[in-house]
């Protein structure tokens, strides 16, 4: 059971996340840029992969640092932290957008995702997935997954626009799934502490 939450609760959380997020604004420039879709699909690929293992180490190595409660109350303060998060939208910064046909698709998208993905939400919310779920490997797959869920269908339609989505709705489901998973972290935490028999 824990396997499968592994995967699905990632590719879920990072899938809705995703949406209107910067790096799907990226995928999008991208793809109206180049016109060439496998090429940036595996670059979204590749970058996602690496940045999000390095995300799930940092995540898994925190984990050892801390014993199970107290993991589980910072886990719940920062599953609030990225709720809130959440009901801010992001845009694309003009420097990014102006450096992007330099190396071609491949290697632009590779370079472009990777970096906008540092500090970004989905890449907080692997370390904290990474350090809440015991299946390291299910975690990075899901998150990847839900990344892929959230942009291949952009690149694949490159006329499509994030405007005509209600965002405003999306990242309120987005917040509440997050706040869902710090109620449940704080219930952990309480059980591990013994505050509840």
């Amino acid at each position: 059971m824990e396997a499968l939450q592994s995967l699905f609760v990632p590719t879920g959380l990072v899938a809705l996340a995703e949406i209107g997020d910067k790096t799907q604004l990226l995928a999008l420039l991208l793809a109206a840029r180049f016109r060439r879709p496998w090429p940036i699909i595996w670059g979204i690929l590749v970058a996602t992969v690496a940045n999000h293992f390095a995300a799930g180490a940092v995540g898994k190595w925190v984990a050892s640092f801390f014993s199970e409660a107290t993991l589980s109350w910072i886990l719940a303060a920062s599953f609030l932290a990225v709720a809130a998060w959440m009901l801010i939208p992001d845009k694309l910064d003009d420097d990014e957008e102006s450096h992007l046909k330099r190396y071609g698709p491949f290697l632009t998208t590779l370079i472009a995702f990777f970096i906008a993905e540092m500090g970004d939400k989905t890449q907080i919310a692997t370390v904290m997935l990474a350090a809440q779920y015991e299946y390291f490997w299910l975690v990075i797959a899901g998150t990847t997954l839900g990344m892929m869920i959230a942009n291949v269908p952009v690149v694949l339609a490159a006329h499509f626009s994030a405007d005509k989505l209600p965002m405003t709705l999306i990242h309120r489901v987005s917040a509440l799934c997050f706040v869902a998973l710090a109620l449940y972290a704080a219930w952990n935490a309480a059980k591990l502490s013994g505050w509840l028999g």
